[in-house]
């Protein structure tokens, strides 16, 4: 006899198998899943990406290698100014001291030394087949000497064919007896933080060498008007200046210039000038034998959030022209208390990027600017001048003499009418009225933004002011418009600025 077994009852047993089943099958699909997504990452991940996580950079150093240098060079020091070894007065030393000194002749005293040669060594890289090498110009700055050393170890003398203290480079050139391999310039804008890069050049003096390392950050600034550097971890010491920055296809993407230490070692932050200024300049160099950088004829400063707001501006944004001296922009119109917001189609941010586009753009070519003025936008055509031959024309290097303060107070600011004196001790012969200011309370906010003693006022509210009754209408009128800060137009030593002073209970 058969018995039939309930079909729940069924279920309950076979209920543990099951699960068992549902368990492998869950595992086998995690693993599936694991496995595929890891295949997409390794196919998502950039070539450079999984050739650097291999732990090699050998088939780069071998492309582009043979085409970066050392340089050494060798130049005469003139004698020391200042005194050289002493001793104390008295000391049982003095005598064997003088004895000594005498004995090696005239011009070895202790306050003259003999001229004697000195070395220096940096790098460089070969751009042409025919010889022409890029490097820092401080590398060879008042050399006698250039020795260019390759990797093969053939050495050949260099000439200099020009430099460029705006952006440290220089261009040297060897003439030799075979085509040299060389490499090309990459686009630096492409770069981006955490790309790879590899440094090659003469650390320390100990020959080639190669150090790598990723793209810490961009668009660094150190001191120049023309600054565009790529901040690397790269190992950058010295002896590797003028040296080139790889990308991970051999292109250079920046030319070893700084690096920021307090031992004189590499700490990880170094610097290189971007290739796409760097290109240009040495275009230049290898044409003319100098820079011919285009030139715009203004006095510029940054448009802060104040100098916005007193301006009426919705964004903190573009260059506040702050001097209109003769020249390119004078010619186009172009006035004090424009914003120059566009360049040959180009936006302006700031005074840094309008100086780059303007030494980038060819001597010659007349471009569209457009300004704010007034409230409203205007385009001006400007032929530009050449910066070299026209700026110190344009802008003299001004005097330095302060007049006599005299006690009148307002806003924190001791102030008093000019006088044809005084125009010319503060070099303002051309500003006609204008208030000196000759003492800044220290707990102002004058003197929190920068007003300082010796400063000439031309302009309040883009407006002329000619005495104090001005100035005191300007600030009425400024603060019965709801401004929370009133623009002054100011002369330091010759050179005007605007400052965006904030208004409110004066004295």
């Amino acid at each position: 006899m058969t018995t039939q077994q309930s079909p729940a009852r069924a279920f309950a047993a076979a209920r543990p198998a099951m699960r068992a089943e549902q368990a492998h099958n869950a595992t086998t699909l995690l693993l599936i899943v694991a496995m595929a997504l890891a295949a997409l990452m390794m196919t998502a991940l950039p070539s450079r990406a999984q050739n650097a996580g291999q732990g090699s950079f050998a088939d780069l150093v071998d492309q582009v290698g043979d085409s970066v240098v050392n340089i050494t060079t060798t130049s005469l020091v003139a004698s020391a100014t200042g005194p050289g070894p002493q001793v104390p007065p008295g000391s049982p030393l003095e005598d064997f001291f003088n004895d000594f000194m005498e004995r090696q002749g005239p011009g070895n005293g202790p306050d003259q030394r003999q001229p004697r040669r000195a070395n220096a060594l940096g790098s460089g890289f070969v751009i042409s087949e025919d010889g022409f090498i890029v490097t820092n110009n401080h590398v060879i700055v008042g050399a006698d000497e250039i020795m260019i050393e390759f990797r093969s170890g053939l050495e050949l003398p260099a000439t200099v064919i020009g430099t460029d203290e705006n952006t440290d480079l220089a261009l040297l050139k060897v003439d030799p007896a075979e085509p040299l391999p060389f490499v090309t310039f990459g686009d630096s804008d492409v770069m981006r933080v955490g790309d790879w890069v590899m440094a090659m050049g003469n650390p320390l003096g100990q020959g080639f060498s190669v150090s790598a390392g990723i793209v810490s950050a961009r668009e660094r600034a150190l001191s120049g008007a023309y600054d565009d550097f790529i901040q690397t971890d790269a190992a950058i010491n010295r002896g590797n200046s003028g040296g080139p920055l790889f990308n991970m296809e051999g292109e250079v993407i920046g030319v070893n210039t700084a690096i920021l230490s307090p031992n004189g070692g590499s700490i990880g932050i170094g610097f290189s000038m971007a290739s796409n200024v760097v290109n240009p300049v040495i275009s230049q160099l290898q044409e003319f034998g100098e820079t011919r950088r285009g030139w715009l004829g203004v006095r510029i400063q940054d448009v802060t959030a104040d100098i916005a707001e007193g301006l009426g501006l919705e964004v903190a944004a573009g260059a506040l022209v702050t001097d209109v001296p003769t020249g390119p922009a004078m010619d186009a119109g172009m006035e004090v208390g424009d914003v120059i917001t566009s360049f040959d189609g180009s936006p302006v941010e700031d005074t840094r990027g309008l100086v780059r586009i303007v030494g980038q753009s060819p001597v010659g070519d007349t471009v569209r600017v457009v300004v704010m003025r007034d409230g409203a936008t205007q385009t001006l055509l400007v032929t530009l001048g050449r910066r070299e031959t026209e700026e110190r024309v344009a802008f003299p290097d001004p005097g330095q003499d302060a007049p006599e303060p005299e006690n009148v107070t307002f806003l924190g600011l001791t102030l008093m009418p000019l006088t044809d004196e005084l125009r010319a001790e503060n070099d303002v012969q051309d500003v006609e009225g204008g208030l000196l200011i000759s003492a800044v309370d220290p707990s102002s906010e004058a003197a929190d933004r920068g007003l300082m003693a010796g400063d000439v006022i031309t302009e309040v509210g883009q407006e002329p002011v000619a005495d104090m009754a001005a100035f005191r209408a300007r600030v009425t009128q400024a603060e019965g418009a709801g401004q929370k800060s009133l623009l002054l137009l100011i002369r330091r030593a010759g050179n005007p600025r605007f400052v965006a002073l904030p208004i409110g209970d004066s004295e």
